[in-house]
């Protein structure tokens, strides 16, 4: 759908609806209808049909959407840039003349580059919240789909026309860190960390730290609880420690998204949200909505009761400790509002952990109950399943029991290169070193993505490094094999005429691909679904490769030969793209 035909019609029609007396749509929706001859674009008039039965006309419904595509078709005529127009059961169908649509299909691609698909500013801006890692931990697998499905939502969203802020919350404060100093203090004062493969080292002594504290739970709590105690008075020599410390977990945390192609707008610290969050519980108990039961208990939000549920729902949100120490629970509701402040936000999205989601309905609730409740209106959980390996390993920090991600991107690249150095030969060591990074962090990022979120991910390397399946590097390859082609033709590709020859089935479906791009983009974005996007490309690139097997391209007549060659041309552009917003690099050479 091109957006010139599109505004133009959108325009005509609802002057139409208006002439009428039909209550006016929130929006025109648009379908593409599959290839029959020609190419066409359909909308429906039942919702226009279901708006005048609300508004309080007698009418029935399917009939009525019929009669109002039938008058819409008179209305528009024949609009430019179509071949006819016709109306089908409520529907209106427009069609373009099949050479006309293939050129201009290939002109948009060709002429935007690595703007096709873009749409237009939509004047909003959002805060998409990814990553989230612990300071003094491992950096494991289990952090990879978070950071991966949040880095892509991020490009989508952007891409869809939306301002995008990258924000990462990082738990920097609380027990586990405390645990973690005292640790260090009692085994391990004056060590450094390695220069490589810092969050393993951090996550040793983590582990160590437990097992320290199983064997003597009664002396190593009091020991804590003291270290805790200290850094909420701002002892000076336990603040530098922690400070010092923490930094050690943030330089291993940049060295990996460095390697993953991630960056952030805005980085937020646990530590940062005590203070704040214990004048919002201060707050909350004022105003009868928080109950203080300390020395002797917590401060808790009883939602349910607050709401007169009579089934339990949202149970009980607990803010701080007896000891008035604060949780996470507070420290969320002082970020939400953080945010918020820092920020005109149109949509505030966090991507966390589909096991939280009871704990954000909690927070939301508890603002929306403290008079929040156009920011509540804005704020949205997008959770995600664990990702699990063959066999079935279960990651635990705790225990140590963990695959260090700088290990996962190592074994990638190993595996890679080797496929790499198998199929080509031929390419240099700093080359092929250069395709085996991209295959393998390609190979890891994309199963991560193209599975519905709310389902488990299951990586196994034989699936994720499959050059002939739905996997990252069949789509990478045929990115490679459309350069290879433009490479060896050597072609002028400025100037798109409309083909004279009649188009094979592998061109029509290529055509057909790249046509949907945009409204591909616009739906993952609506839906925050970056499997739209992945299936795309898988479907994109096997729709490529159908044309290369069975369209000739280089040997062709001269016409044919040059449409072709743009044809291609504009394939690549879409494969690109398409890689690009799931932050998978697209090689010239494998």
């Amino acid at each position: 759908m091109f957006e010139q035909e599109k505004a133009h019609l959108e325009s005509a029609l609802r002057a139409f609806l208006k002439e009428q007396d039909v209550p006016a749509l929130a929006d025109i929706q648009w379908s593409q209808i599959p290839f029959s001859g020609e190419w066409g674009v359909s909308t429906s008039f039942f919702q226009a049909a279901a708006n005048e039965a609300r508004a309080g006309k007698k009418v029935n419904v399917p009939q009525r959407a019929a009669e109002l595509a039938e008058g819409a078709a008179a209305h528009l005529g024949l609009p430019a840039g179509f071949s006819r127009v016709e109306a089908v059961k409520g529907y209106l169908n427009l069609y373009f003349a099949a050479p006309d649509y293939a050129a201009r299909v290939i002109a948009e691609a060709l002429g935007q580059g690595a703007d096709y698909g873009q749409g237009a500013d939509s004047g909003q801006r959002m805060m998409v919240e990814f990553s989230q890692p612990n300071t003094h931990k491992a950096f494991h697998v289990g952090h990879l789909r978070n950071m991966i499905l949040g880095a892509a939502l991020a490009n989508i969203l952007e891409f869809a026309g939306h301002e995008i802020v990258r924000a990462n919350y990082i738990g920097d404060f609380g027990k586990d860190v405390l645990k973690w100093m005292w640790n260090y203090r009692e085994r391990h004062l004056g060590e450094e960390p390695p220069a490589e493969d810092v969050t393993r080292w951090m996550g040793d002594l983590y582990s160590e730290a437990n097992k320290q504290l199983d064997a003597n739970p009664e002396q190593a709590e009091k020991e804590i609880q003291a270290l805790f105690a200290a850094w909420e008075a701002d002892d000076s020599d336990v603040h530098a420690l922690w400070a010092k410390t923490r930094q050690w977990s943030l330089d291993g945390f940049n060295q990996i998204y460095d390697v993953m192609g991630i960056h952030f707008d805005r980085i937020y610290y646990e530590s940062e949200m005590e203070k704040p969050s214990k004048q919002i519980v201060a707050k909350l108990i004022e105003d009868g909505i928080a109950i203080d039961e300390r020395p002797d208990g917590p401060v808790i939000v009883k939602l349910d009761e607050l709401l007169g549920n009579e089934q339990e729902h949202y149970r009980v949100l607990v803010l701080l400790r007896s000891d008035g120490s604060a949780l996470y629970g507070a420290w969320d509701l002082a970020l939400a509002l953080t945010k918020f402040e820092e920020y005109e936000l149109d949509k505030s999205i966090y991507v966390v952990d589909v096991r939280q989601s009871l704990h954000f309905e909690q927070v939301f609730k508890t603002l929306e109950l403290a008079g929040y409740k156009d920011q509540v209106a804005n704020v949205f959980h997008l959770p995600y399943e664990v990702v699990n390996l063959p066999g079935n390993v279960v990651l635990s920090s705790r225990e140590g029991v963990v695959v260090l991600l700088e290990e996962l991107i190592r074994e990638a690249t190993i595996r890679s290169g080797e496929i790499v150095a198998e199929k080509n030969p031929e390419l240099d060591a700093d080359t092929r070193a250069e395709v085996a990074t991209a295959v393998g962090l390609a190979a890891m990022k994309y199963p991560m993505l193209a599975r519905e979120n709310t389902k488990v991910a299951t990586f196994d390397w034989e699936a994720a490094l499959d050059f002939n399946g739905q996997a990252a590097p069949y789509i990478q390859y045929a990115h490679v094999r459309a350069n290879s082609i433009l490479r060896r033709a050597e072609a002028d590709l400025d100037s798109v005429a409309a083909p004279s020859h009649e188009h094979s089935e592998s061109e029509i479906e290529l055509i057909d691909r790249i046509s949907q791009f945009p409204e591909i983009v616009q739906r993952a974005a609506t839906e925050y679904k970056t499997l739209h996007i992945t299936n795309y490309a898988f479907e994109l690139a096997k729709a490529f490769n159908d044309f290369y097997a069975n369209s000739p391209v280089l040997q062709a007549d001269d016409a044919v030969r040059n449409f072709r060659l743009r044809l291609v041309a504009a394939a690549k552009v879409a494969l690109a793209n398409s890689l690009r917003l799931l932050g998978i690099q697209a090689p010239d050479v494998m």
